[in-house]
């Protein structure tokens, strides 16, 4: 059976530990392949690989290190075919939906490709008597990424492709549910000009979590995942005195205003709360509609939208989303159906039961959808991820605006109205961190920055973008007198600039 190595030093390694993890296929529920798992002296050695290769590969020059992500950046373009079908086999999300994947993490490997611009420092001549003073920017060393599995090739490029650019050497811990991407990737960029130990991945499960946080030569830990772990991820790695980004759960809504154009509403809802299965932290799984009329009509037609949704195997084009990545994920969020149904709230489409003729042990589960649901159930608290919409119905924009403000996640949100103003005060007032007018997933473009507020991110700096620079580097500041040959005075009081 296939076997799928950590990556370290530029070699394929099987590690210390006889452990081994199951990686399935989501289509079939068979086991394709294994994932070693890691230890904490697996960790060391990615980490003592990366201690070696990290200090000249800081002192390469920027537009250097700049030529090797756009190397990387066509390697990426030329394998996309096959990345796309590895990630699909593992994950079980459609073709399309895994080059998009792909696409969205070689954007940050473009906006990377242009650090000699964004490591630029700052520069004031005469700020004192003969005396300017000069910022740079300089990278912290050594640093990691704990990725999850919905998103085996964006998120690590999120975290790596920055983290390189500006001359630290990277340890990625990736999802051992779908392991293989991630260990391509980092091949991709050794053929790319990476030195050998600039990007390691090491496999594992929670003991490679917590030798990473403890780690006293990691410098900076970035995660995405669920928010309880977040915290512990954010609590343990700043207890030993590391940097840490810590991305959480979401509970993204999509409020819809009675001059919305039902239409568009109707289709951007259905892709934005069933594509990938539901398995998006930036998915769309709360509908808002304001006004009785307006909930009746959307509760209708997505009705009927969901009715013409097929549900496929990774590889069939004509399919919209596939299945779950794994059975106890499909228990999961069909759990939470039945809590739905428990709790009171009307089951208008039950998604649970799904089969594909031939492929009746694949994880697949149909969209579902509840209306009438409430903020006191559970059900809509919690994040489902998985491909369930929840309606909840509300009488004005102000009552509509409390539920994404007043949630414990503070990830996401869209609004969906033809009044400028509206939509204006809204984008402002709103306690989420990431807001969509009219666009139903708003994750921000690779130049922008990624996060959300609440318990979907612990941390001050976001990802990607100027904010991922910030992250991933540290500020030195230089000030700095040539002497004409006059000496000055002997002085005991703190230096101004009068």
């Amino acid at each position: 059976m296939r076997q799928v190595h950590h990556f370290i030093s530029g070699a394929h390694t099987a590690g210390s530990d006889t452990r081994t993890g199951n990686i399935f296929d989501p289509g079939t529920g068979q086991v394709q392949a294994q994932v070693c798992m890691g230890t904490a002296a697996d960790l060391d050695e990615a980490v003592q690989a990366a201690l070696a290769a990290q200090p000249e590969w800081a002192a390469t020059n920027p537009q250097r290190r700049a030529r090797v992500m756009f190397r990387f950046k066509e390697l990426l373009e030329a394998n996309m075919d096959e990345l796309a079908e590895l990630l699909s086999s593992e994950h079980g999300k459609v073709i399309a939906d895994s080059k998009g994947d792909i696409q969205r993490g070689l954007e940050v490997i473009e906006f990377a490709c242009g650090i000699p611009h964004l490591l630029k420092g700052e520069y004031t001549q005469g700020a004192g008597p003969g005396i300017d003073i000069y910022a740079m920017r300089q990278p912290l060393g050594v640093v990691a990424g704990i990725t999850p599995f919905n998103f085996p090739a964006m998120i690590p490029m999120w975290m790596f492709g920055i983290a390189l650019a500006c001359g630290n050497a990277f340890i990625l811990k990736p999802s051992e549910k779908d392991p293989s991407v991630p260990v391509r990737l980092a091949g991709l960029m050794l053929e790319a000009g990476a030195p050998e130990g600039i990007l390691n991945v090491v496999q594992g499960d929670k003991t490679v979590v917590d030798a990473i946080l403890t780690h006293g030569d990691i410098r900076a830990v970035s995660f995405v995942g669920s928010s309880d772990i977040a915290h512990y991820v954010y609590s343990t790695g700043t207890a030993n005195g590391k940097r840490v980004q810590a991305m959480g759960g979401a509970k993204n809504h999509g409020i819809i205003l009675p001059d919305a154009d039902m239409d568009q509403v109707v289709a951007d809802i259905a892709g934005a709360a069933f594509g990938s299965a539901g398995e998006r932290c930036m998915a769309l799984p709360v509908a808002v509609p304001v006004g009785t009329e307006t909930a009746d009509i959307f509760v209708d037609r997505m009705r009927d939208e969901i009715n013409k949704l097929k549900i496929g195997v990774a590889t069939d084009p004509d399919a919209h989303f596939g299945p779950v990545v794994t059975a106890a994920h499909r228990e999961r969020v069909e759990n939470y159906i039945e809590m739905g149904v428990k709790e009171g709230a009307e089951l208008v489409v039950d998604g649970r039961g799904a089969s594909l003729q031939g492929h009746e042990e694949g994880f697949f589960i149909g969209p579902s959808m509840f209306d009438r649901v409430t903020p006191d159930m559970q059900s809509y608290k919690d994040e489902i991820f998985g491909p369930v919409l929840q309606v909840v119905r509300a009488e004005s924009l102000e009552e509509a605006a409390r539920l994404p403000s007043e949630h414990q996640y503070g990830n996401g949100v869209a609004l969906f109205t033809r009044n400028g103003l509206a939509a204006r005060e809204f984008a402002s007032k709103v306690n989420v961190g990431m807001v969509g007018i009219n666009v139903p997933i708003p994750v921000p473009v690779a130049y922008h920055t990624f996060g959300g507020w609440k318990r979907s991110a612990f941390g001050d700096i976001n990802q990607h973008g100027v904010e991922g620079i910030r992250f991933y580097t540290k500020t030195k500041t230089v000030t700095q007198r040539w002497p004409s040959g006059d000496v000055q005075d002997q002085s005991f009081v703190i230096p101004t600039m009068s």
